[in-house]
């Protein structure tokens, strides 16, 4: 095991293993304390000597490493490992191999243990495993701090040993070591706590508070603060222990408390949302369950649900509680108030309930102690609310629903969190045909099939939506779906607060502070399905962390939903209420805000475009709004990330532009998702932005963004084998060049009219388009532009049979492009070499050429080129006998091609695969 806890040392199979001197035995416990984590080399550096770097210390700390690997040959759970950007300490096997991290697992464990005696026994093993001062021997900053925070653990595991021995009932026993710690440590909270509950359980409770009372004036007079909570509970716990009299037949109750409402008659699906509360139950004796959720989405019907499914396990009881945390007509119940009735419930006399909040709770914990009860909190506001509700008893249940996340509860008592979605588009199914009857649902499945979308999966929805059915029979499901899509949330309001979406849903805007409900409003107009935080931060014109706090505010309100990968979303029902609220807000603020995000989301697409095309002319986009914050773009794999995860809401954003007369973004969008587009291969997408594209440059007057439209239309046509209309807008295209006499979209007009000649089988006109393209790009001084064009005259030439031509404008693109660096000009160029290889028998150099231009087209995200590149790839291997090779390159090809939707080219890929002739 490796030491920590002591003197830095490594012990196997009974014996020591040198690590060395002092410097390189910091190496091992710096990366010993960050086990499994990459160290970078400068933070090991600074570890090691701090300020005082020698001259060659990055060398010296390399030598330690090589030599502490040495060390440690022999010990094969130990492994030091470079890693990029510095090293790791990898571990191996199941039981830990340091000594540390043996001692915080054990202390973790313990935490969650609810056995106390079990506990006792996992924390006093986890401080046997310490040998002294931690980290004996080293010296230095670093070094310091580390032992510092590792005895800080220490004090804590003893802590909380104390508390388990005291869970245990032995509190006699520990008073004398108590008292000795209280007098080096009197105002330790924690242990003046402990103290105090050791004097209970020898039978001092007078004693206990007593001392209370010193620490008390101590803490007043010499910190000026008063007792923290935990420590004030616990008095009240203690004085109500004392004073309270004994239960007398009058007060006890002659059975089990029975307070829940009755089961909701008709529940249906929350399979899951079951099973993880069952699981909960099935877990450590104390158990606290928090059901967040929006306004509609079911909570307190799961909860009655469940609690009526385990009234067996509280044989004791069940109290219930409406706390009013969203009611309609009533301002939230007050914590004495909700002691009040469960006191009362449990039989105490009127006039013997405390009127202080914490002696109630005190004498509500005492009263339910040892008990197998439920306590179901419903409709909270916050943990505040509902903290003195929680027993101290581990027999007991809680259950609480809320629509905000209950932060400080799960925190600090360990609350499982279930957090409430819609349901599923079966259990909304289900739920209809389980309220309007089979046989109406089978007589129009379509129609409710419209309904379960327009209901968005609400509960609440679906349920005032099955009641518009029972209540007016002569009303078809495809009127009541044609209902909701014309009204809205308005068909599914009612005069009954409680039976109106609308008004359950404003009822959750109640909490917002009014940054929060401007930003919810605002995010239920702004273009798309979801948001990140950059884009929500142009939204709002305001700072990142003033966003990032107002949307976890949002969340926490169950109003927007966190996604794994960082972003948010509202869900539809709710996007409709939150965009209704926004029509409330005046137009300058709802215009300003939709000019920001539509700029950040332009800008951000400009700047990632640029990547891809670092020589193509600006497109003259004006400068983004005030307050809108576009991203800057570092290369190319950014640029693909930003477009994969956007691009829907690019297409969102551009729908938006275009209804909102828009036109320079909304042609500046198509442009900027072009080559996006052309590498992932998305060209329906292509062909409607340039659809949209084509329709806003008609209101511009800038000729040149009149023929890039209509040129990159029929180049979009063309992808999908639309080749008369392709060949239309692509001669609308070259006039309109040739017009304004430029020459710069002439040659990217031929060489696409050469792509739509070659897709129609005419290689002798493609070859000519792709000439006159070289012709005019010579006049023009641009290397790259040049390369492009040579590039496609020898592919053409190639196509056509003249193989020598083809190899020789191609391998002088290639050179042009590898001097530029240019990566999709050398793939695509090694593309149509690797072909003329081919074809002329060179089948070696044939598979070279195109397994290079597969790296780079992968390393540029160029599906579907890649996707060629591989189906090509097969026929040298094939030609060679390489069978093997051939069908897992062809295997690669077809998977990509069924993820692009390009099925003819599948069907032939699969034809070569299985062996039969390609279709001509």
């Amino acid at each position: 095991m490796l030491r920590l806890l002591g003197e830095v040392t490594v012990h196997t199979d009974g014996n020591r293993v040198d690590l060395g001197p002092a410097r390189q035995r910091c190496v091992v416990a710096a990366l010993a304390l960050d086990a499994g984590r990459v160290v970078p080399v400068d933070q090991l550096i600074e570890r090691v000597w701090g300020q005082d770097v020698p001259r060659r210390g990055r060398a010296t700390l390399y030598s330690y490493l090589s030599r502490l690997r040495q060390a440690l040959a022999g010990f094969d759970s130990l492994r030091i490992t470079r890693r990029p950007g510095g090293y790791t300490l990898a571990t191996t096997g199941t039981a830990p191999v340091i000594d540390v991290q043996a001692f915080r697992d054990l202390c973790a464990t313990a935490r969650q243990q609810p056995d106390a005696a079990e506990a006792a026994r996992m924390l006093t093993q986890a401080l046997d495993l310490w040998h002294g001062e931690a980290l004996t021997g080293l010296t230095g900053n670093w070094a310091t701090v580390a032992r510092a925070a590792l005895v800080e653990e220490r004090t804590t595991a003893q802590r909380d040993l104390t508390d388990a021995r005291l869970r245990a009932g032995a509190g006699e026993h520990l008073l004398a070591d108590l008292a000795r710690q209280l007098a080096d440590r009197p105002l330790d909270e924690r242990l003046a706590g402990q103290y105090l509950l050791a004097l209970h359980q020898a039978g001092r409770t007078a004693d206990a508070l007593a001392h209370y009372l010193r620490i008390r004036a101590r803490l007043v007079d010499e910190l000026g603060t008063e007792p923290g909570t935990h420590l004030q509970q616990l008095h009240a716990t203690l004085l109500a222990t004392h004073q309270a009299p004994a239960p007398t037949p009058a007060s006890t109750p002659a059975a089990p408390v029975r307070q829940l409402p009755s089961a909701p008659r008709r529940f249906v699906g929350r399979h899951m949302d079951i099973g993880r509360l069952d699981t909960a139950l099935t877990g450590t004796p104390v158990v606290i369950s928090a059901i967040a959720g929006a306004g509609g989405i079911g909570k307190t019907w799961l909860a009655l649900h469940w609690a009526h499914r385990h009234t067996s396990r509280f044989p004791d009881g069940q109290l219930f509680v409406d706390l009013r945390g969203f009611s309609p007509d009533d301002t939230p119940m007050t914590a004495a108030a909700a002691l009040h009735g469960f006191l009362d419930a449990l039989g105490v006399d009127l006039a013997r309930i405390p009127t202080d909040t914490h002696a109630a709770a005190a004498l509500f914990r005492n009263l339910i102690a040892g008990r197998r009860m439920l306590i179901l909190l419903d409709n909270a506001t916050d943990s505040g609310q509902v903290t003195p509700l929680l027993p101290g008893s581990d027999t007991c249940t809680v259950l609480i629903t809320s629509r905000t996340t209950l932060t400080s509860l799960i925190a600090r008592h360990g609350a499982h969190h279930l957090s409430l979605d819609v349901l599923s588009p079966d259990e909304a199914r289900d739920l209809l045909t389980d309220r309007i009857g089979a046989d109406r649902v089978a007589a129009e499945p379509d129609a409710l099939t419209r309904v379960v979308e327009l209901c968005g999966g609400f509960p609440l929805a679906l349920s005032l939506a099955a009641a518009q059915a029972l209540t007016r029979p002569q009303l078809t499901l495809a009127g009541l779906a044609a209902e909701l899509r014309d009204l809205g949330l308005d068909a599914l309001a009612d005069t009954d607060p409680a039976a109106s979406l609308p008004a359950v849903l404003s009822l959750s805007l109640t909490t917002l502070t009014p940054e929060q409900a401007t930003a919810y409003a605002l995010l239920g107009i702004a273009p798309g399905h979801d948001i990140g935080l950059d884009a929500a931060t142009s939204l709002l014109g305001l700072t990142k962390k003033n966003t990032a706090d107002i949307l976890r505010g949002l969340a926490q309100a169950s109003l927007l939903t966190s996604t794994d990968t960082g972003r948010y979303q509202l869900h539809d029902l709710i996007r409709r209420h939150a965009a209704e609220t926004a029509d409330d807000l005046p137009d300058g603020v709802r215009t300003e805000a939709l000019g920001r995000v539509v700029d950040f989301y332009l800008h951000t697409a400009g700047n990632a475009d640029a990547v891809f095309n670092p020589t193509r002319p600006s497109l003259g986009l004006t400068p983004p709004a005030a307050g809108s914050a576009p991203l800057a773009i570092d290369d190319d794999k950014a640029a693909m990330r930003w477009f994969n995860t956007e691009h829907d809401n690019l297409l969102a954003v551009q729908q938006a532009a275009a209804n909102r007369k828009m036109h320079r973004v909304t042609w500046g969008l198509a442009a900027t998702m072009e080559t996006y587009h052309r590498r992932r291969g998305h060209f329906r997408d292509k062909l409607a932005v340039w659809t949209a594209g084509v329709d806003a440059v008609a209101h511009l007057a800038d000729p040149t963004a009149h023929l890039i439209a209509h040129r990159l239309l029929g180049r979009a046509y063309g992808d999908l084998g639309q080749h008369d209309k392709a060949d239309q807008s692509l001669r609308n295209a070259l006039a309109l060049a040739e017009q304004h006499h430029d020459h710069l979209n002439q040659t990217h007009i031929h060489r696409t009219l050469a792509g739509a000649a070659m897709s129609r089988g005419d290689s002798h006109q493609a070859r000519t388009h792709a000439e006159a393209a070289l012709r005019i790009v010579r006049t023009l001084d641009d290397p790259l532009w040049e390369a492009g064009a040579l590039n496609a005259v020898g592919w053409y030439a190639a196509k056509s049979g003249d193989y020598a031509a083809g190899r020789e404008h191609c391998q002088v693109a290639y050179d042009l492009y590898l001097r530029r660096e240019n990566v999709e000009g050398q793939a695509t160029t090694l593309d149509s070499l690797a072909y003329i290889a081919h074809h002329t028998g060179r089948y070696t150099d044939a598979i070279d050429h195109y397994r290079t231009a597969i790296t780079l087209l992968r390393e540029i995200g160029n599906m579907p080129l890649e996707a060629d590149a591989l189906h090509q790839l097969g026929h040298p291997h094939a030609a060679l006998g390489q069978l093997d090779e051939a069908r897992k390159a062809w295997q690669q090809a077809l998977a990509l091609y069924e993820q692009l939707g390009r099925e003819t080219e599948a069907r032939q890929v699969r034809r070569l695969m299985d062996g039969r002739p390609a279709e001509a």
